[in-house]
Formats: structure tokens, sequence, C-alpha cells
């Protein structure tokens, strides 16, 4: 039941429908914390989709302390150098970076960067993701060379894989 209302809330993100996104999400969490536990790995994921719509609807203060707690029953269930460690520590890097939290930020990346190089391979899409997500960092930061190496290697990456 809560695989299929976050399927749905999904939908409706794409759809703009937020209100009845934020609902579904809300109650496919409920369901998960209840019957799994509190720190369940999918409960992590119902806590992420959650905070990328609040992420989408500008809403960083309410997104942050879900993604924390995402990412924190990752490294407890799954381990520190899991590749969803890496993925929540990718969605907390962005949401700082919007906040204007760069060093907080650029050390995340750099943490999902090692994880996801080691555990996918340095070619993969997610390595090139998290790429460019640093990329956007460093230009916020004003270290653009940094920034275009990062870039660069992202697009080699993507025309390797035909994206």
């Amino acid at each position: 039941m809560a695989d299929t209302l976050n399927n749905l809330a999904v939908l409706y993100k794409t759809q703009k429908r937020y209100a009845e996104a934020e609902d579904l999400y809300r109650r496919a969490l409920a369901i998960q914390e209840h019957h799994l536990g509190r720190e369940h790995p999918d409960v992590a994921v119902s806590l992420s989709n959650l905070a990328n719509l609040y992420f989408v609807l500008g809403w960083y203060h309410e997104a942050e302390p879900l993604h924390e707690r995402a990412l924190a029953i990752r490294e407890k269930r799954l381990g520190p150098e899991h590749p969803d460690v890496a993925t929540s520590l990718n969605h907390l890097a962005i949401l700082y970076n919007h906040q204007g939290k760069h060093t907080e930020a650029e050390s995340l990346f750099k943490r999902a960067l090692t994880i996801r190089e080691k555990s996918l391979g340095p070619e993969h899409p997610k390595v090139a993701a998290t790429l460019e997500n640093y990329a956007a960092l460093l230009w916020a930061m004003e270290r653009p060379e940094e920034a275009e190496q990062f870039a660069a290697r992202a697009k080699a990456i993507r025309s390797k894989q035909g994206s």
C-alpha cells in the first residue's frame, strides 16, 4: 500500500499537484513507520521523496530535517559506504547549496562522489550527476576553474553513456 501511495505521489508531483502529492507521501511514510519501524531503509526513501517535494516548493527549512533523517537511517542500516548513502548526501548537499551553506555542501558532495566512484565505478551516470551538482556549487562559490573541471568530467561520462 505504501509503495502504491508513493508511486501515485510521484505522478502527482510531476503533474504539479503538490498538495495531493504531499498528502500521499505523508500517508506512505506513516504506514511504513508503523509497519516497518522508524529506521527501515524504505522509510528513508519516503523521507527523501517528501523532502524532495518540499525542495521543489522552496520549503528548504522543512526539507532539511527529512533529508538529514534519511541520511542517518541509511548510514545506520546500510553502512556509510552504500550507494544509497551517497544519494542522501547528494540530496542534502544540493539543499545546502540552495541555502547558501556552501562549506557544508562541499563536504557532502566530496563524500558522495567518493562513495559513488568506489561503489558504482568512475564512469557511472550517478557519478556524472554528482559531478554536475558539485560543479554548480563551485560556480556558486566563485571557483570557476574547478567548476569547469568537474563539469567537463561529467560531460565526458555523459557522452560515453549517450545521454
